[in-house]
């Protein structure tokens, strides 16, 4: 027992002298709180008006796992956006409307977003989960098909009733738009819990030097890489690693000889001239108050090749990286921004980048950073919202 005793008093020195070598500064300090806390606090979607609506979220569950709703009966949201993943498929490519162009996006924390997929072509959740249900190359569902399925299945029926007051009929124009908001509505409660980083800085802000200390010091120089030199703190700011824009970051654009993908560029004018965006008349926010950043919006020379600044929650869950999937592990992402080809940022690109030049060690750490920001232990299955009672 004495040595077990010595032992463990070792190990609490050790961990604690590990803290010690990674002081932080004031400033370092307030950079680490900024991005937290986390989760967020709970904000409801103006632009839905069932946003938080029980019967709308199990509703949207049970639509989101649904084969039904395609043209060949076998394709559900969750075929690419596999829960055990992330929400993501682990393909570098989508299948489908980006086939063999784009990354699929994971779902955790996409309530928190500004504008959805890698060229920000939808301003609002529900209308980029519209987009795959109708598309031919994608599920390519209909109105009929979807009312049909809703009608057939007397729980789904009985939740779309209880979300939108009435039954869903085929010919209705607003029932693909109310099945979107109810899909939407279940990913507003896709939220990922805390990391090691979490925990960490939450630590630093009790002041709890002892907890501080678990976090390991390989993470803490990455940190400190992460908030300093790298000056990835930039675009990967606040609780959500990202600040929700896009940029240049020197991943080519070519997806086939003499074509390109345009990126923001091109999404800009999808989004502007998509009937669902925040600024058409399935907009439940009476005031259009959401919808201002899509009315000023203007595609410009330097949105092309630019694309949305990733959330780095959850990282380990949703390889392979970058908006064409062309990195296969967290090394290589980090290899990039240290032999940055400053040369592939076109003229109106972000200038804030140059290469890093880390060395093996520095890259080590980064790498170790970025992998504490994926919760510790795997993740729990999806919960099944419960049914309200008016459907049991």
């Amino acid at each position: 027992m004495r040595w077990l005793l010595i032992a463990a008093a070792l190990a609490a020195l050790s961990a604690s002298a590990a803290f010690a070598s990674e002081d932080f500064s004031a400033a370092e300090l307030g950079r680490i709180a900024a991005h937290g806390p986390w989760p967020l606090p709970w904000t409801s979607d103006p632009g839905s008006r069932v946003s938080g609506n029980p019967a709308a979220i199990r509703l949207g569950h049970d639509l989101f796992f649904e084969p039904r709703l395609s043209a060949n009966r076998r394709i559900a949201c969750a075929s690419c956006h596999d829960p055990a993943r992330g929400f993501q498929d682990g393909r570098a490519t989508a299948r489908g409307l980006v086939a063999g162009v784009r990354n699929t996006p994971g779902l955790f924390n996409v309530r928190h977003q500004r504008w959805f997929g890698w060229d920000g072509g939808h301003d609002n959740l529900w209308s980029a989960s519209l987009r795959p249900i109708l598309d031919s190359r994608e599920m390519g569902g209909k109105a009929s098909r979807v009312a049909r399925t809703l009608r057939g299945t007397a729980v789904l029926d009985c939740h779309y009733s209880a979300a939108f007051g009435k039954r869903p009929h085929a010919g209705d124009p607003e029932l693909l738009v109310n099945v979107a908001k109810a899909i939407a509505a279940w990913q507003e409660t896709l939220i990922s819990p805390a990391t090691p980083f979490d925990q960490f800085r939450d630590a630093l802000q009790r002041g709890d030097t002892q907890a501080a200390a678990a976090y390991p010091a390989t993470a803490q120089r990455g940190l400190r890489l992460f908030l300093g030199r790298g000056q990835c703190a930039t675009c990967h700011a606040g609780p959500l690693f990202t600040n929700g824009e896009f940029g240049d970051i020197g991943v080519p654009f070519f997806i086939r000889p003499n074509e390109v993908d345009p990126g923001r560029q091109g999404g800009i004018k999808r989004l502007l001239a998509n009937p669902n965006n925040r600024l058409g008349a399935h907009n439940d926010d009476p005031t259009r108050a959401n919808a201002t950043g899509t009315k000023f919006l203007r595609p410009e020379h330097r949105n092309f090749g630019e694309f949305k600044v990733p959330s780095l929650r959850n990282l380990t869950l949703t390889a392979p990286y970058m908006h064409n999937g062309s990195l296969a592990t967290l090394r290589d992402v980090v290899r990039h921004y240290s032999e940055l080809d400053e040369d592939r940022l076109h003229a109106d690109g972000e200038r804030i980048l140059k290469p890093l030049k880390l060395s093996e060690a520095e890259s080590a750490d980064l790498v170790a950073f970025l992998e504490s920001l994926s919760p510790a232990t795997p993740l729990p299955p999806p919960v099944v919202p419960s049914s309200v009672a008016a459907c049991r």
